[in-house]
């Protein structure tokens, strides 16, 4: 890992055409080594969650190139590396393990290496089921979901509404759950962390502890769809 991630500090340092297209084979060396690793994690994983043992390549990682036609950063091209292994691929809306390399710089996503489950992005109706089943169920939810979970897992913050919505307790202990619409739990790891050996044998190990919590989430998106 420690090739690719000198290659995204230095891209981070050069994020122009001119110095990628100078040092395309080095990108593609460190492309090979991420593919090899996103395969390597999508064995650990499937070992004990058989929809991910179905997963290819290309339904799990994304292009280096930035889409920069809405955003006021030009800059061509991501100077991280994801994956996200969920039931169907990374389009299917299912909650699932995401494993990020960036450039191991502080300020968090998406300079930070990161371990999450979940998603970012639920039908409507999927949210209010979750908001639901959680209210209902809390104890089940806090005790065999969140509970099992490695307790560096922290639930995201991403996009949640500032206030808790009508129909439920906002003195409740399940109140910040109601504020979700990204269902996400995750934590950040530091540069030692990739460093060490097998890597994704470590990273899967610790997604095992979150497979509860994507079981619960899926529950709500298979029974919306």
């Amino acid at each position: 890992m420690k090739e690719i991630l000198d290659f995204l500090r230095d891209l981070q340092a050069n994020n122009n055409r001119e110095w990628f297209n100078e040092n395309k084979n080095r990108y593609k060396k460190v492309q090979a080594q991420w593919n090899e690793f996103c395969l390597e994690l999508i064995r650990e994983i499937g070992s004990y969650d058989e929809d991910i043992a179905k997963l290819t390549l290309s339904q799990c990682t994304y292009r280096i190139y930035r889409d920069t036609r809405f955003s006021h950063d030009k800059s061509p091209y991501k100077t991280h590396f994801g994956v996200f292994l969920a039931p169907g691929g990374k389009k299917s809306m299912h909650a699932g393990y995401y494993f990020h390399i960036g450039t191991g710089d502080a300020g968090g996503y998406p300079h930070a290496h990161m371990l999450a489950a979940g998603n970012y992005c639920y039908d409507s109706r999927t949210v209010k089921f979750l908001r639901e089943d959680i209210s209902l169920g809390w104890e089940e939810f806090r005790d065999d979901v969140l509970g099992a979970a490695d307790p560096r897992f922290e639930m995201s913050e991403e996009d949640a509404l500032k206030r808790v919505p009508k129909g439920f307790d906002a003195d409740a202990p399940y109140a910040d759950w109601m504020r979700q619409k990204a269902f996400c739990i995750a934590f950040n790891v530091g540069n030692d962390f990739l460093l060490q050996p097998n890597l994704a044998k470590r990273v899967a190990d610790i997604f095992r502890t979150s497979k509860p919590f994507i079981d619960y989430v899926n529950r709500a998106v298979d029974f919306e769809e």
